[in-house]
């Protein structure tokens, strides 16, 4: 397991270890949760939990190692050899999708000292020059002063450079009409919904059941995943426009995940479940007991050990 003040130095060895080993690129052509690896299933590498472990997702990339949602979170997870990385778009003043987790700057920037008069500091109060101002990384550790709160575009591009994947988050539409067909555009232009990027390396959730019908209906080859824990009466509603159901660890059971395996989603395969935020050896253990397909983490690595997922 890393520890976060050797955060670095940890991930400048396994960039090494990597490059002996054949490097990231080859690891993402050939694991379970890759197109190579997958059977059946819905796309974006799915069947996966009967392909040797679930899928392990880097939440806000390797989040516990380093500043969540920067480029360095995301380039630690590509160098510790996990390919698909979590990510929350969020929307600023003059209309460039951001990527952050909160809908206020104060808890991951120095926004409070830079803006000390705009409280409380909200993102859609912050123009995107004002955002690429402030330090996403000192609040984490003094090593990463200086990170940036990323556009989406930034983001985009860097995963497309990791060859990584990405299961990217809607955050808070509701205070941003229009996000979905905005971040559709946006992915668009960075090239991420052509087929391949489509069937293998992109899906897109939120937790508002509105949000994600609206992608499915613009976008309806595209994988989504609602966040939340539907009753088991409820899931054949949500199976009309949605791929996976990615609930709270703590609210599932193996019954709850048989329900929604036992249902087709929209692109008429077996729905799949991927649970959050699990951190720990013996819940990952636990959650992969019950049948769920992928575990998003802050400590992917940790996961990995305990699940042997990819």
């Amino acid at each position: 397991m890393y520890v976060r003040p050797a955060a670095a130095a940890a991930a400048a060895f396994l960039g090494f270890a990597l490059t002996l080993l054949g490097g990231t690129a080859s690891y993402a052509a050939t694991g379970p949760g890759s197109a190579a690896g997958t059977g059946t299933g819905t796309g974006a590498g799915a069947g996966r939990a009967a392909l040797g472990g679930p899928v392990v997702y880097a939440h806000r990339g390797a989040s516990a190692y380093a500043p969540e949602n920067t480029l360095d979170a995301i380039d630690l997870a590509m160098q510790m050899g996990f390919d698909w990385v979590e990510n929350d778009v969020q929307r600023t003043k003059d209309g460039v999708l951001v990527v952050i987790h909160d809908d206020t700057l104060a808890r991951t920037t120095d926004v409070e000292e830079r803006f000390p008069n705009r409280a409380p500091w909200k993102v859609q109060d912050f123009t995107a020059a004002e955002i690429a101002l402030l330090d996403a990384g000192s609040w984490f550790g003094a090593e990463y002063a200086g990170a940036s709160v990323p556009t989406l575009r930034q983001y985009l591009d860097r995963v497309q450079r990791n060859r990584q994947r990405l299961l990217l988050e809607i955050k808070k539409p509701e205070l941003y009409p229009g996000i979905e067909e905005q971040t559709l555009k946006v992915l668009d232009e960075a090239g991420w919904l052509d087929a391949r990027h489509v069937a293998q390396r992109l899906v897109v959730q939120s937790f508002s059941a509105d949000s994600v019908r609206i992608v499915h209906g613009l976008r309806p080859d595209l994988v989504t995943a609602f966040l939340g824990t539907p009753t088991v009466a409820d899931l054949p509603r949500y199976a009309e426009f949605t791929d996976r159901i990615n609930p709270w660890h703590t609210t599932i059971s193996a019954d709850w995940v048989s329900a929604v395996h036992g249902l087709r989603g929209a692109h008429g395969k077996a729905m799949e479940v991927d649970t959050w935020i699990v951190d720990d050896a013996a819940t990952a253990r636990k959650v992969q007991a019950m049948g769920v397909d992928g575990i998003i983490t802050n400590a992917p690595d940790v996961v990995q050990d305990a699940v042997g997922g990819f």
